[in-house]
């Protein structure tokens, strides 16, 4: 033992040489007064020891460790740049092809959901800075205390923190993937308390280790406690407001599939916009000419102005069902000349304008200079494929259109001041359009709501099943939107269990608010008084027509009518 008035250098010396020379220079002192099993273990000395360096199998086992809430055993080692590095891609490797079992089907890989949930693990390192910066600036606890908490410093916090609830979170993610591959596996019941009892533990789980781990550089439960209360609130927000997923359902592909075990084809190759100066010179011509022909409101009349949307070119079904919806509300809804027709595909360009962002807030505000924006009503169709982002697809390649949001649609609504709207929005996942745009005189109907995919959009595909169900067939008998989409939606989920949609029921959703009610009472009581015979059958939905229209908004899109699909 040492005499601590003796010198280090004569201390030093009697160190014993397969301690190593780093070691040799290290002060270790022991009261006189210790026993010898109170000596610190030469396992304890190496734990402190700030020269320590693990392998990366010894940071990857440490961080499982710790998913047992067991002390790691890592001293005041750091990790290097490149252990760090490796260890992360490791680890997010592991989650992400987890990730990919919560996808049944085809599924595209998103950049976008996959950075997103980032902004989370930059607030949590703020937040484990913060907390452990005094810890880590105080003095290595002394060794016959027993080995002490980890203190490498924020960068051995962080590859710890992302170790030690991998375990939990892989056994998560394979529960959610059985969930969404085998659904009738949680049917019952019973099975059903089971799997969000197994959900709840597994999460807790993964939130408690990441507490424990934290508080062991922490060292302070002031400071724990907030750390654990603002990782809480981060988790929470991220689960509630950023939902977006590394990996989503290709609904391309899943369209192409079902429709050509349906129908025992091949979908066609979309045909390719050929770009060139007359062609632009045309666009803003045919705009003027679209915008010069809409009819002014009536003066005493409740008029029906009209903007139909579809900006996804690759496809014929949104053609054919903007062309649908365009001619029921100029048939039904007296809506003649008051329609505007904004379409992306290859074969109209000379005919249609352009759906881009743009064209949709300069149609807005081109129909709200003609309209009563106070008493008139405006119904809006957009049909596309939907992201989980909830935006609306958009593409006409070589053009670049970029996708439309919901926010985007609500301020230009907005600074049109048009006040009685009707919005029905047929895509994946609309129901996320729901919320921005809901006002007490907005009327807006989805396809799906905010976490189903809606069906029928294939290339083979004549109507999507919304489309065909609410518009082509119940707004032909009816002239109420809540009733055409009440009668609408049984037929919709009958159609897609028929067709074997994995994903589950769309969901179809509709918010009417409260002042627009009364307006579209009316509206129906005036449509139905002056055309009390005007309901038919639905005609089979209208084609690509092989010759140009009209370049005018009164004009009706004709087209040769293929057989309907059963």
């Amino acid at each position: 033992m040492k005499d601590l008035n003796a010198s280090s250098s004569t201390w030093a010396d009697t160190l014993p040489s397969q301690w190593g020379p780093e070691l040799a220079h290290t002060e270790i002192e022991v009261p006189l007064s210790r026993s010898p099993q109170d000596l610190p273990t030469s396992s304890a000395i190496r734990a402190i020891s700030a020269t320590e360096r693990l392998s990366l199998w010894g940071w990857m086992r440490e961080g499982l460790r710790a998913a047992l809430f067991l002390a790691p055993r890592t001293g005041a080692a750091a990790p290097t740049p490149w252990q760090l590095l490796v260890l992360s891609l490791i680890s997010g490797a592991l989650l992400l092809g987890a990730a990919r079992l919560q996808v049944a089907g085809p599924a595209q890989f998103s950049m976008r959901g996959w950075l997103t949930p980032m902004w989370s693990s930059l607030v949590l390192l703020w937040l484990a800075w913060w907390a452990m910066a005094p810890a880590q600036r105080a003095p290595t606890p002394a060794p016959e205390l027993g080995v002490p908490g980890p203190s490498g410093g924020l960068a051995a916090w962080y590859v710890l923190s992302a170790w030690a609830p991998l375990g939990p979170l892989l056994v998560l993610y394979v529960l959610m993937g059985l969930a969404v591959h085998q659904p009738a596996l949680w049917n019952g019941p019973m099975a059903s308390i089971l799997f969000w009892v197994a959900y709840g533990v597994l999460t807790v789980w993964v939130l408690a280790t990441l507490v424990v781990v934290s508080a062991r550089f922490i060292r302070s439960r002031v400071r724990t406690a907030v750390f654990g209360v603002a990782m809480a609130v981060v988790v929470g927000v991220g689960m509630w407001q950023f939902q977006d997923q590394p990996w989503e359902e290709d609904a391309l592909a899943v369209a192409d599939a079902s429709a050509a075990s349906a129908d025992g084809a091949q979908p066609p190759e979309p045909a390719q916009l050929a770009l060139s100066q007359g062609l632009f010179e045309n666009q803003q011509l045919l705009w003027q000419q679209q915008v010069d022909a809409l009819l002014p409101q009536r003066p005493g009349v409740v008029d029906v102005y009209g903007l139909v949307f579809a900006p996804y070119a690759d496809e014929n079904v949104f053609r054919r069902e903007s062309t649908m919806v365009n001619t029921l509300l100029q048939e039904r809804f007296d809506a003649q000349g008051r329609v505007l027709h904004l379409l992306n595909h290859a074969e109209t360009a000379e005919t249609h304008p352009w759906a881009t962002p743009e064209n949709l807030q300069r149609a807005i505000a081109a129909l709200a200079a003609r309209m009563d924006r106070e008493h008139d009503v405006l119904v809006i169709y957009m049909t596309s494929h939907g992201a989980r982002n909830h935006e609306l697809a958009a593409a006409h390649w070589p053009l670049q259109v970029p996708p439309v949001t919901p926010e985007m649609l609500r301020a230009a609504l907005d600074e049109s001041g048009i006040r009685n709207r009707v919005i029905a929005v047929s895509a994946c996942f609309s129901g996320g359009w729901i919320e921005p745009l809901a006002t007490d005189s907005t009327l807006i109907m989805t396809a799906a709501d905010a976490t189903h995919t809606s069906y029928g959009c294939g290339r083979l595909s004549e109507l999507t099943f919304f489309g065909r169900a609410v518009f082509h067939e119940q707004l032909r008998q009816t002239h109420s939107f809540t009733e055409a989409f009440a009668k609408a939606v049984p037929l919709i989920q009958q159609r897609e269990v028929e067709a074997g949609k994995a994903d589950g029921f769309s969901n179809p959703q509709i918010r009417v608010g409260q002042q627009i009610a009364p307006v579209l009472q009316a509206l129906e009581q005036r449509l139905q008084t002056e055309a009390p015979n005007a309901s038919s059958a639905a005609p089979a939905p209208a084609a690509e027509a092989p010759s140009p229209v009209p370049a005018t908004a009164a004009a009706t899109d004709t087209a040769t009518a293929p057989s309907p699909r059963p």
